[in-house]
């Protein structure tokens, strides 16, 4: 175990001492944050704090290679870098022309599309991950070949998209991923798998001592979608996408509440939402604090967590 929490508080340290300096590169290369016109005006004082902060996870990804250069712990990190490459292109373009809407929709997707079926092939091909869905210890069912890769590429392009659509108040992202980490390092079996948790957790906690309300600097999609890919990823090495539902309840409330606002709006021309991804709504509607609002959707994510916990000792391996 020591072995494990070393990495971490090193990572953590790293972390915590280059930030500042990071953030002031940022602030030089005028890499900074535009902000959308319809966000409330609390965010729109926001405008011009630098982006592209989740730069700084990678340092904890450098700690858990030079601590752990294995291939499972490789492919932990080269899912991580994939998925933070697509975030980096749309925050450079958003900093770099002061573009809010960043790069379209549809060339994110197209190269998630792509780097979740090669990382898919990998882990079926390399890994021996099963197509098994297990439900209970003594239930389980087995997809088609074909059947399961396509559903699992949508859960996991869906689920970077949820996770990266969380990432919008100060310190949110961080607070609610920290719990999810931490079920993924008390399930698993596999030490490498709980190394980067940890690794994970102290790089995250590093991070939210400058993200937290106010934020000295933004994570951006360089940031949260690699959260998001590397989680989705996580829940497939553990044969754990029964639960996925649950543990990423707050990632996919976000997200759904955009397709309920849209799709309402389209049909009835009327809102459901003051405003989404519904985290905007609790400001908005109830005038909660982004500190009240991080801290309650915190409290449900450790809440759902043990919720997976609970069901995964009791029902998946009692």
């Amino acid at each position: 175990m020591s072995q494990q929490i070393i990495p971490a508080i090193i990572a953590f340290v790293l972390v915590s001492v280059l930030s500042p300096l990071f953030i002031a590169l940022l602030r030089k290369l005028k890499l900074l944050q535009p902000i959308r016109k319809e966000l409330p005006s609390n965010h729109q004082l926001k405008k011009g704090t630098p982006l592209m902060f989740g730069i700084i996870l990678f340092v904890g990804i450098i700690v858990s290679i030079l601590f752990s250069p294995t291939p499972l712990m490789l492919f932990l990190a080269v899912t991580y870098i994939l998925f933070s490459f697509i975030g980096f292109l749309d925050d450079f373009w958003k900093a770099s022309r002061q573009d809010p809407l960043g790069v379209s929709g549809k060339t994110k997707l197209v190269l998630q599309f792509i780097f979740t079926s090669a990382l898919l092939f990998y882990v079926i091909n390399i890994f021996g991950v099963d197509t098994e869905i297990s439900i209970h210890k003594k239930f389980s069912f087995d997809l088609p070949m074909v059947v399961y890769i396509i559903v699992i590429t949508l859960f996991v392009v869906g689920s970077a998209n949820a996770i990266n659509f969380t990432d919008g108040l100060d310190g949110l992202l961080g607070v609610v991923s920290i719990p999810t980490y931490f079920f993924f390092f008390v399930i698993s079996d596999n030490s490498e798998v709980q190394l980067f948790c940890l690794i994970m957790i102290g790089s995250l906690l590093g991070f939210l001592i400058y993200n937290l309300y106010p934020a000295k600097a933004f994570m951006g999609d360089t940031g949260s979608l690699a959260i998001g890919g590397s989680l989705s990823f996580l829940a497939i090495l553990e044969k754990v996408e029964i639960l996925i539902p649950v543990l990423f309840f707050i990632y996919f409330a976000e997200k759904l509440s955009v397709i309920l606002q849209v799709t309402s709006f389209k049909l009835t021309r009327k809102r459901i939402f003051r405003m989404t991804p519904i985290h905007f709504h609790y400001g908005l509607k109830y005038g909660w604090s982004e500190n009240t609002i991080v801290t309650g959707f915190g409290f449900v994510s450790w809440f759902c967590t043990l919720i997976c916990l609970a069901y995964w000792k009791f029902i998946l391996h009692p």
